[in-house]
């Protein structure tokens, strides 16, 4: 074979290469590109339908929103003025379509209450919440993967029974408790018995510490039972045991080879997780006296403050739908392969 034909066939083999890693891109994106397609739409009709599930709980509520607002003294024509002046005089078509319009400029009413735009209540109110769900998130995140894995490695193939016992029993029923009541427990020992720390806002750092550790016990309990179980499956996986048969630390046995394989299993419940602590703070604010939209909202469902309820339910339902609509892309991006399964 001469020079130039070894040349032409070289020619060939890198053109068909090429050809062949352009069509793996091309497939990769057109992939990418379904994806993106079925989640966007999906998170679409799921604000749709939490916007309209929204509207439609807040008017079954029985009761007047206009004489909670004024009093019980008010005159008729002054309620009916302020019906005319929040249109709810107006058929409830004709109220959903004022909500929505209104959602789409920008308007999210005004209270009924105080007066103030319920933007401008939620914007005074969120980050205190934001604070308490993030530090209870990262808490929870720091402590669990560990705690999980290394109580997954001590009790592998059935060895210490009595800590495996130990360990079920206490994150069963650490898990089992409710944020409300796991907050008022700690308040009683570590306020008001030892009075270590604080039992409400506004005494700087140390008053982040109760409302977070009720936050987050119960969650890092069951994310604990979670991670432990999902360990000892990708422990019995094959590739672990080629791993274990080469002899590897177990530093890189465990971190290089086990913890990536968990990744995607963890994306999937840090996202539920940080959903339901956003919504967790609803009554933990209560019992500690945070500022922040747990305790707005339980003002406001009392008080039939329509639009600052709507809001605040349509901040908590949106931040879940949209953590989970982020979480999904993640997983993606750390494992392709769930996508191309979607197909």
């Amino acid at each position: 074979m001469g020079p130039r034909l070894l040349i032409r066939v070289d020619s060939l083999r890198t053109g068909s290469d090429q050809l062949a890693a352009a069509g793996e891109l091309m497939s990769s994106a057109s992939t990418w590109a379904r994806f993106l397609v079925r989640r966007i739409s999906r998170l679409l009709i799921s604000v749709f339908v939490l916007l309209t599930a929204v509207f439609a709980i807040i008017h079954v509520i029985p009761g007047d929103p206009v004489r909670a607002a004024l009093g019980q003294t008010a005159s008729p024509e002054l309620i009916e003025s302020r019906r005319q002046l929040l249109g709810l005089d107006q058929p409830l078509w004709q109220q959903y379509a004022d909500f929505l319009s209104g959602l789409l400029r920008g308007d999210l009413g005004v209270s009924m209450v105080s007066g103030l735009p319920a933007a401008e209540v939620v914007e005074q109110r969120l980050a205190p919440t934001l604070e308490l769900a993030l530090y209870a998130f990262l808490l929870i995140m720091v402590l669990a993967v560990p705690i999980g894995m290394t109580a997954a490695v001590l009790t592998q193939h059935g060895r210490r029974p009595r800590a495996e016992l130990g360990f079920n029993g206490a994150t069963g029923a650490l898990g089992a408790i409710p944020d409300f009541l796991l907050a008022v427990a700690l308040i009683a020992v570590f306020a008001v018995l030892l009075d270590w720390l604080p039992a409400a806002a506004g005494a700087g750092a140390r008053s982040y510490v109760l409302p977070v550790l009720a936050l987050s016990i119960g969650p890092l309990a069951v994310i604990c039972r979670l991670i432990r179980v999902e360990t000892l499956r990708v422990l019995g996986e094959d590739f672990m045991r080629t791993a274990r048969s080469k002899r590897l630390p177990s530093r890189l046995l465990y971190l290089r080879h086990a913890l990536p394989n968990l990744l995607t299993s963890t994306l999937t419940w840090s996202g539920l997780l940080l959903g339901g602590l956003l919504s967790g703070t609803v009554l933990v604010e209560n019992v500690f006296a945070w500022p922040g939209l747990g305790t707005e909202l339980a003002r406001a469902v009392p008080a039939k403050d329509y639009p600052i309820v709507q809001t605040l339910a349509l901040v908590f339902g949106g931040a879940v739908l949209l953590i989970n609509f982020l979480v999904d892309v993640l997983i993606v991006m750390v494992n392709p392969r769930s996508a191309l399964r979607e197909g």
